[in-house]
């Protein structure tokens, strides 16, 4: 059952940012112009409001989804099990917890619709300060997510735990390896990002494979390790 769940969550996380990202305007990845952000959500905070609890719901997820693999398969590897639900629990919670500054920007461009010369700065200040924290915080949750990525992706390749789910874990091992180093190359240098993207786009494939393949019921098999 639980092996259905995680592959149901696995999709809803998916569906519920990309629903958040096109629908709503949330940036996973927060362009720092804080005076075009706080205009943006003068002009329609419904929408900020609407998007960054969708973020918050996928935060609660990715925490419920890392519960839900560790009973799932919890019994081919217990160690590689505690490091996949402590990374991407961790992941969840850290976002979780900066989302509440986040959140303050709809206060400070309530203030910054109708302030002006050195306020209308300190304002717009305050809001790069929110968006810098943001990106950084995105920055090193995706290492934890990396982690958790791959430690599970393992337990797929190692210990074959269905068929043909082997193929699937290998893939996630190279994703998560790619977007790991692609994330640490952009923490050194912003302005690479060809390797993260990369390394994004095989993470959205290795997930969205992941998702569909765990929600229909797959008989596992007596597993000898390699």
């Amino acid at each position: 059952m639980f092996v259905e769940i995680s592959g149901f969550l696995f999709l809803l996380i998916i569906l519920v940012l990309v629903i958040a990202s096109s629908r709503y305007g949330y940036e996973i990845f927060s362009e720092l112009d804080s005076d075009a952000k706080l205009q943006e959500i003068s002009e329609d905070p419904k929408k900020f409001r609407t998007g960054t609890l969708l973020v918050v719901i996928e935060h609660v997820i990715i925490i419920t989804l890392a519960v839900s693999l560790f009973i799932a398969f919890n019994q081919y590897n217990l160690m590689l099990g505690i490091i996949w639900v402590c990374a991407r629990s961790g992941e969840g919670l850290i976002q979780l917890n900066r989302k509440r500054d986040y959140w303050g920007l709809l206060n400070i461009a309530t203030q910054y619709s109708g302030a002006s010369g050195a306020e209308k700065d300190a304002l717009s200040d305050s809001a790069l300060a929110i968006l810098k924290s943001k990106n950084s915080t995105f920055s090193f949750a995706q290492i934890l997510f990396s982690i958790g990525t791959l430690a599970y992706s393992i337990v797929f390749v190692v210990y074959e735990t269905f068929p043909k789910l082997t193929i699937i874990g290998w893939f996630g091992i190279v994703a998560s390896v790619i977007y790991g180093f692609g994330n640490g190359a952009k923490r050194v240098r912003p302005n690479f990002n060809a390797l993260w993207n990369l390394g994004g786009l095989l993470i959205w494939i290795f997930e969205l494979v992941l998702g569909f393949w765990l929600l229909y019921p797959h008989p596992p098999v007596p597993i000898v390790p390699l």
